[in-house]
């Protein structure tokens, strides 16, 4: 067998089709949609406010920080606010419960008691993101970064802010200013290549000097050192349709490292005002905004999922990851399906049943009432599958080569349905027995021998399923 790909021991996803033989496979990938639960933090403080928005999360030892913009987005006569706009923290033991501690750093109308950490002393804030800095030898004083922008003024880049404790930041350094940058801006460090990546948001394909009428973009940039950055590139999607991109939320994907994972949000900008739009949610309010600007009544979003292994080729859905779901007094505006960046492992609301992924945005936006950062689901490793019809399908893979004595599968079926699976060696080819259910990590029994018999040797995986989904599969030592 030539050209073998190693995966080792790591958790492989069925994301794209980097291991799928195209040619022999039956089975199609099929992207699954998030599932909305419960309101889990009210933003009714004075300093927060219908905009409150761009929500990051860091993992802690025990517990998670959130970080998010606090601001209102119109006052009752449909201007813009002037109030600026403010960093606030909360925190979380569960993902569930969320608690915002009184502070002590920032006064808000003659008092300390809140939950802000940045105001418009530190800068002219239009968003805001946190990570904790993973590279060995990062100052302790610089432990926590945040990157965002200081204003819209003359000052046109992206700044740094650091932080010992992930509480008391600092502006430190400008990082470029290639880019436009107003959306929430993400970095990371990154073990696999060992260098910081950021993905920023631009324009290209602007005509004359109308900035807004552009193709909102997502771009990468690599350093080193976090000062000192490469020239940001576009993603590169392949052969996808060229349309406009706002947040990003790039990150690793914890289960599987080598795997990046992104959720933009897609720009829909409609050209004019058309009958659909009386009988959508909100036509009057639309109406009054438009006032400021004419893309602010007639632009809707949604979220798309998109994967990566490289952070520069990636596989994107075109069909939507999360709509705004179905009409409401307050939804299908510009600023819907936003996602938080980061997720967290939940316990599941159904007893007995495994853990499953939470992720987070918000409702209410230019609502001129308080936002609520909703609670959304899906089961762990399952943005996409491959999914077999009750007919039976196939599931082939280029060969390759893993280190192990243990094969694991996050698999679903019917009653009726099943999943069999062939490792097929130069000289031996083991057969499972045929596997039902519906498990996170169900371990394959094989009729014919052991996993390790071909360990570190050229495979082929041969999956036959019927009414079932397969979302990964993990070798590992017993």
């Amino acid at each position: 067998m030539s050209n073998v790909i190693d995966i080792g021991s790591r958790r492989e996803l069925f994301w794209d089709d980097y291991l799928i033989n195209n040619e022999e496979t039956t089975a199609v990938p099929k992207l699954h949609k998030l599932q909305a639960k419960e309101v889990v933090i009210d933003h009714n403080e004075p300093w927060e406010g219908d905009g409150c928005d761009f929500h990051c999360i860091v993992k802690e030892d025990g517990f998670y920080r959130m970080y998010y913009l606090g601001w209102e987005t119109l006052k009752p006569d449909m201007t813009m606010l002037p109030r600026p706009i403010v960093v606030c923290y909360a925190e979380s033991k569960d993902g569930k419960h969320w608690i915002k501690p009184k502070l002590g750093i920032c006064d808000f109308e003659g008092s300390k008691e809140n939950n802000i950490i940045m105001d418009h002393h530190t800068a002219t804030f239009d968003n805001f993101s946190v990570f904790k800095d993973t590279n060995p030898d990062c100052p302790k004083e610089e432990l926590y970064k945040g990157i965002g922008i200081d204003g819209f003024g003359n000052d046109h880049y992206l700044w740094c802010f650091t932080s010992p404790d992930g509480i008391h930041f600092k502006k430190a350094w400008s990082m470029t200013n290639q880019g436009k940058f107003d959306t929430l801006n993400v970095a990371f460090w990154d073990t696999y290549t060992n260098q910081y990546v950021c993905y920023i948001r631009d324009f290209h394909d602007i005509p004359g000097d109308d900035l807004n009428a552009g193709i909102r973009d997502i771009r990468r940039m690599v350093s080193t050192d976090f000062k000192s950055w490469s020239t940001p590139v576009r993603l590169d999607f392949g052969e996808g349709e060229d349309y406009p991109l706002y947040t990003n939320v790039v990150q690793p994907y914890y289960r599987a490292e080598h795997m990046l994972v992104g959720f933009p949000s897609r720009y829909v900008e409609k050209q004019a005002w058309t009958p659909n739009f009386d009988q959508l949610s909100g036509a009057e309010r639309r109406k009054q905004r438009m006032k400021s600007h004419p893309r602010i009544g007639l632009t809707i979003t949604d979220c798309l999922f998109m994967s990566s292994r490289d952070g520069e080729k990636w596989k994107r859905w075109d069909e939507a990851f999360m709509t705004p779901d179905l009409e409401q007094e307050y939804n299908w505006v510009y600023g819907d399906c936003y996602p938080a960046l980061g997720m967290i492992e939940t316990e599941n609301d159904l007893p007995y049943t495994p853990n499953e992924l939470s992720m987070y945005t918000y409702d209410y936006h230019w609502s001129m009432m308080p936002a609520k950062l909703r609670r959304y689901t899906i089961r762990i490793d399952g943005f996409v599958s491959y999914n077999a019809t009750y007919k039976p399908c196939k599931l082939v893979t280029k060969p390759f080569q893993f280190e192990g004595s243990k094969l694991s599968i996050n698999f679903a079926t019917s009653a009726a349905g099943f999943v069999k699976i062939k490792l097929i060696g130069k000289a031996k080819m083991l057969n499972s027995v045929e596997l039902f259910g519906d498990s996170l990590d169900r371990t394959v029994i094989f009729e014919d021998g052991a996993v390790a018999s071909l360990s570190g040797q050229p495979i082929i995986m041969e999956i036959t399923m019927s009414d079932a989904h397969m979302y990964a599969f993990k070798f590992e030592m017993e």
